[in-house]
């Protein structure tokens, strides 16, 4: 006999998508019908108690997950991917469904402690483009809002970002395929790539999505003006255009001085290649000059590590940690609780959440593990 009214299709498509298989695959791991598993998410049929327990070990959920209806789920418009138009429609579907969990998650936190409010500059724009000295003035702006200085280096973009309300995580499985990307939502969430070398690009690519935040907030990303955009708000916000000015001379005529452009890049945490970049945007020199560099970091190994990146300390996100950690100390509310309340097993919320799960006798321990696998 079939059992159990109160099962939600939804919930299974949102489990199924966050394992990353099709529904002929779950329905191979469960023994049953891929037209099976389609009625179940369609809400046409419920399952019967032996399919519902097989499904909950496919998917690592519990029975409970099942029996809520999913609500304001992520939609693709509210993700900021890359390179939308060539990101694979199960990538994109399985990082909304993650982020799904992920805000379910951090709303479940909420109740308990304050996180940080969101803190972005009010930049109101009536066009779809935006001009250079536009994107100069947001990135100033959000700097003066956030108290970072107007012409100083920035010491932990990561700290900036989660001071502010900005909440940075990877996803286990899916980080490691594609580009740092966020999710603008009430809780704005940016995904971060760990697999990245380079802390100097790290930076980069939290900045370029802190971009998109203030700059393209209802307005769909991924094509090549609002990239170009959010990478021009990015430059500007770690190397202000007042101390570019004053620290980068004008080598027009003159050969580039190596030493001078990598003890700027070990000053404000910026790549040479950004740098170089942005000397070209303001003239400071020529595009010839611009390729030549270009080609010698090519021929000399730097495309996607430089030297001194060594130099350059990381910057792990700490507000998702501590918050949890704080949870367990002051309401013994641990890892494995908040995995129950949600309806999955705290293997998956490791998962979902990038941050290391061990269970051991009598308590649960929470290890700072960001990595993807």
């Amino acid at each position: 006999m079939e059992k159990n009214n109160s099962f939600f299709g939804d919930k299974l498509r949102l489990a199924r998508l966050i394992k990353g298989i099709t529904q002929q695959q779950l329905g191979d791991l469960v023994s049953t019908t891929r037209q099976y598993i389609h009625q179940l998410e369609s809400g046409s049929r419920q399952p019967a108690e032996d399919v519902l327990f097989a499904l909950c070990e496919s998917l690592s959920v519990t029975p409970s997950f099942f029996n809520s209806q999913l609500g304001n789920d992520v939609k693709p418009e509210q993700c900021h991917f890359r390179k939308r138009k060539t990101t694979p429609v199960g990538l994109a579907n399985r990082v909304l469904a993650y982020s799904s969990i992920f805000e379910q998650m951090v709303m479940y936190l909420q109740n308990y402690i304050d996180l940080p409010a969101t803190n972005f500059p009010e930049f109101g724009h009536d066009n779809t483009k935006y001009s250079n000295l536009e994107i100069e003035q947001a990135a100033e702006s959000c700097r003066r809002l956030w108290g970072l200085g107007a012409n100083n280096p920035i010491s932990n973009v990561t700290r900036a970002l989660e001071n502010n309300g900005i909440i940075i995580t990877q996803f286990a499985g899916v980080s490691e395929k594609v580009d740092a990307l966020s999710v603008n939502r009430k809780y704005p969430i940016i995904v971060r790539n760990d697999a990245k070398e380079s802390v100097c690009r790290m930076r980069f690519d939290l900045a370029h999505e802190c971009g998109h935040f203030i700059l393209h907030d209802g307005i769909e990303t991924g094509n090549t003006q609002t990239e170009s955009e959010a990478d021009k708000f990015a430059s500007a916000f770690l190397f202000p255009r007042a101390a570019f000015y004053k620290e980068f001379p004008d080598f027009r005529g003159h050969r580039l001085n190596w030493q001078l452009i990598y003890g700027l890049k070990i000053r404000w945490k910026l790549s040479v290649r950004a740098i170089i970049y942005r000397a070209n945007y303001f003239g400071l020199i020529t595009a010839q000059q611009y390729r030549r560099a270009n080609v010698w970091l090519n021929k000399t190994g730097q495309s996607k590590k430089e030297r001194h990146d060594d130099l350059i300390p990381e910057e792990p996100s700490e507000l998702l940690q501590n918050t949890i950690n704080l949870l367990d100390q002051q309401f013994g509310d641990s890892f494995k609780h908040i995995a129950n309340k949600l309806g999955i097993h705290p293997e998956l919320l490791s998962q979902i959440t990038g941050i290391g799960y061990e269970a051991k006798p009598g308590h649960d321990n929470i290890v700072p593990l960001f990595s993807c696998t």
